[in-house]
């Protein structure tokens, strides 16, 4: 039997369900993320917005288009300076509501 035949696929979304209601540290994890997550993907929709590539916003900024890359990945814990960068960049700003 080739190995494919054994192989199932299985789509993240069922994976991530069952992980939220079998395991609470999963689900405390994800929760806690969740506010970076918002604010990640909100800042990724408003460069996509105006148009703008990874690389255009990084020169722009004056980072590098990997920096930019990790923090839009989440792979990266930026700091204060780095998101004023990036909102300044976009034409935003962050305040406190």
């Amino acid at each position: 039997m080739k190995l494919r035949n054994k192989i199932k696929l299985i789509p993240f979304d069922d994976i991530h369900q069952e992980m939220m209601l079998k395991r609470p540290g999963y689900k405390k994890a994800y929760d806690d993320l969740e506010f970076e997550f918002a604010l990640i993907t909100a800042l990724i929709k408003a460069r996509a917005n105006q148009d703008l590539t990874q690389r255009q916003l990084a020169e722009k900024i004056g980072v590098a288009q990997s920096a930019l890359a990790r923090f839009e990945s989440g792979r990266t814990n930026p700091t204060l300076s780095f998101l004023k960068k990036v909102t300044s960049g976009l034409g935003l700003k962050l305040a406190l509501l």
